[in-house]
């Protein structure tokens, strides 16, 4: 966070200039205006009275300026005594066995507590990462009861959820109170909660676009329909990450179409490798005897491309990746990915807080380079978050290495839990300042998320949607290890297509209306089908597409055995030969194949998904005019419990079954979507 306040500029001049003048050689850590100074306005009072309780002695009258002075005096002090202050800032393993702090530890004996512990957790109880105001604190001490929590969860405050929104003003920034560690910190299982415990509301501080519902639209006005192809995933597994937390799930954070691609349909492989398998099933509509729904599948084909890749890691050191275990697991994962490259392959690495940290910056070389893996190591949380300086130098690397070797795919990968807070914010400034004016040989944007409180959706999906990439969300270590294990990481480093978009052209005679569920921020107008553009999908190697429409067919088509809907076109830029392709197929389908004779439990489970995600996404609107989510979520439930005799033992099946169970527990009975 930037220092504003002038007074307080003076201040941290003055105490820096302390440290220079009366103690040789040592210096505050990074981190230590920005844990104490940002926070002081709101809770001076409540910090004087937690700190003086701890350590036995400060007076609660004290100023802020003066709160700062004693408390960094005597951190310095501590830290004099324990060892060398960089050590502690920079080191990423806490204080090992053998460092004159355990020493102390064994001097002052097992049943008490030394000066530096009982300080540091003084400290922390003091200046929690996310703000709190003192009615909220008392009132979460004082009651359980589900009337104070609604309290203080609407009195909770975050000075970076005001940042991110001041950026993004068209955005949604949830306020919700902060929880434990323990939720805060949630390994990602789903057995971790059990059926029936109390749901909290949404995280605090998460920032995410509310994109609106799509309509219906009558074909004989506008029969045709363009959208971007779409494998991102990630609004999913944060409802997941949520969910199992024990959060409510913001209706503003369901993107239906990632949702409905975060699961594997068994799609049969396309017949030729240089084009995609397009399918089409129609099936009546679960929740309404009156329509249909259509699905419309693209599978890409497996490709083997031994061309080389350069990649740019861009890791995320500000403060508020100090929150539960979000640096632990970007270093798996960035880790990970660099295990999983080949010797042919580069790798370079970037950190960046309130500026670039260039003692810590690697340029591209080769993946078993110990500099490397010491720089990934060495990834610690501290001060604020420019996410332009460390994007603009890691595009600044990755061109250099681009030139050098042009037979590369070039990756530039972003891991951050969003919170930028420090010069451009906002994602659209960020990639003009970041520009690749390469359009031949791009550089791939690829974001990862981390985190659950304090997290920025919104930054973190446009960036990768407009800088020709991918966009995943990381719940935890083993989930990084999983994403990016060698295997998985080859392929999604192999890019089958470029610019990647489709176009749906309903037949009037059969097709009365329709509706893409989800898609809302892919959709894209007609006229811009025939462009290549940089913000249509990236498609890796055997990734698969799926999209769903509600249909209302014309009478007499409803019994049909058979029907011709209309035509998909898809158009896409191969990577390796900048050629521009296209592909078109019928789509056709079976009026009378009802749901519960599909046949084909994928496409019931893809169908339950698509629908429980758009239906409870509507709640962010507050609905339309009829039909009940909580009604609609529980009839979805029972259609996907009658799949579990075929899916019950897949992971997937688990997941969602949890995820949905925990929405139709969570969702207040109000007015859902409806035509």
């Amino acid at each position: 966070m930037a220092t504003k306040d002038p007074r307080n500029r003076d201040m941290e001049r003055m105490i820096r200039a302390h440290f220079a003048a009366e103690v040789e050689g040592l210096r505050a850590p990074a981190n230590l205006w920005y844990r104490l100074e940002g926070r002081l306005e709101d809770h001076r009072r409540t910090f004087w009275q937690r700190l003086f309780s701890a350590s036995g002695g400060l007076p609660i009258g004290a100023t802020a300026a003066t709160a700062v002075m004693v408390t960094v005096v005597v951190f310095a002090s501590v830290w004099f005594v324990l060892g060398d202050p960089v050590r502690l800032m920079d080191d990423p393993e806490p204080l090992a066995e053998g460092t004159r702090a355990m020493q102390l530890r064994e001097e002052v004996g097992s049943g008490s507590t030394p000066l530096y512990e009982r300080l540091k957790s003084a400290i922390s109880d003091a200046m929690p990462e996310q703000s709190e105001s003192t009615a909220q604190t008392q009132a979460a001490a004082a009651t359980t009861t589900a009337a104070a929590s609604t309290t203080a969860t609407t009195a909770a405050a975050s000075t970076t959820a005001t940042t991110a929104a001041a950026a993004a003003p068209d955005t949604v920034t949830t306020t919700a109170a902060s929880t434990s560690g323990a939720a805060a910190q949630s390994s990602g299982t789903v057995t971790t909660r059990a059926s029936g415990e109390a749901v909290q509301g949404p995280p605090s501080a998460t920032t995410f676009k509310d994109y609106g519902r799509q309509p219906h639209v009558d074909t004989a006005e506008d029969a045709v329909s363009t959208f971007s192809l779409d494998t991102d995933r990630t609004s999913y597994y944060l409802a997941l990450g949520w969910a199992n937390a024990g959060y409510e799930v913001a209706p503003e954070s369901v993107r239906a179409e990632e949702w409905i691609n975060a699961f594997d349909y068994r799609y049969d492989p396309p017949s030729g490798s240089g084009w995609f398998g397009v399918s089409s099933d129609l099936v009546t509509h679960p929740l309404d005897g009156g329509m249909h729904l259509a699905r419309i599948a693209f599978q890409a084909p497996e490709v083997v491309d031994d061309r080389p890749v350069n990649v740019t890691l861009v890791l995320d050191a500000s403060g508020s990746m100090s929150n539960g275990n979000r640096v632990a697991i970007a270093r798996e994962a960035a880790e990970t990915i660099r295990q999983s490259l080949r010797p042919q392959d580069r790798i370079a690495v970037v950190h960046f807080t309130d500026d670039v940290i260039d003692h810590l910056t690697v340029k591209h070389t080769k993946p078993d380079d110990t500099a490397v893996d010491n720089s990934i190591r060495r990834l610690t949380p501290h001060s604020s978050t420019n996410v332009q300086a460390g994007l603009n130098l890691g595009v600044r690397l990755a061109d250099q290495v681009r030139r050098e070797r042009p037979n590369a795919y070039n990756y530039v990968i972003l891991m951050s839990d969003g919170v930028a807070n420090v010069d451009v914010t906002d994602p659209f400034g960020i990639l003009d300042s970041a520009h690749d004016g390469d359009a031949k040989n791009p550089l791939r944007l690829i974001t990862i998320g981390v985190g659950i409180e304090n997290y920025n959706d919104y930054l973190l999906e446009q960036l990768a949607q407009h800088g020709n990439g991918w966009y995943r969300y990381l719940n935890d270590t083993a989930q990084a290890r999983a994403t990016f294990a060698r295997e998985n990481w080859l392929a999604l480093s192999t890019p089958f297509a470029d610019q990647t978009r489709a176009q749906v052209t309903w037949d009037p005679e059969v097709v009365k209306s329709w509706r893409i569920i989800g898609y809302e921020n892919r959709v894209t107008p007609d006229e811009s089908f025939d462009q290549d553009r940089k913000e249509f999908a990236e498609i890796p190697s055997g990734a698969a597409t799926t999209v769903f429409y509600e249909l209302e067919l014309h009478q007499w088509a409803r019994t049909a055995g058979a029907a011709n809907l209309g035509t998909v076109e898809v158009r896409w830029v191969t990577p390796s030969t900048g050629q521009s392709r296209s592909q078109q197929a019928l789509l056709t389908g079976a009026p009378s194949r009802t749901f519960d004779a599909a046949g084909d439990p994928y496409l019931q489970l893809g169908a339950i998904v698509a629908l429980a995600s758009d239906r409870y996404s509507a709640l962010s609107d507050g609905g339309g005019e009829s039909g009940d989510v909580k009604e609609d979520l529980a009839d979805l439930n029972a259609y996907l419990q009658g799949l579990s005799g075929r899916l019950g033992e897949s992971q997937a099946y688990q997941d969602f079954a949890f995820l949905l169970g925990h929405m139709a527990e969570s969702a207040p009975g109000t007015s859902g979507y409806s035509r």
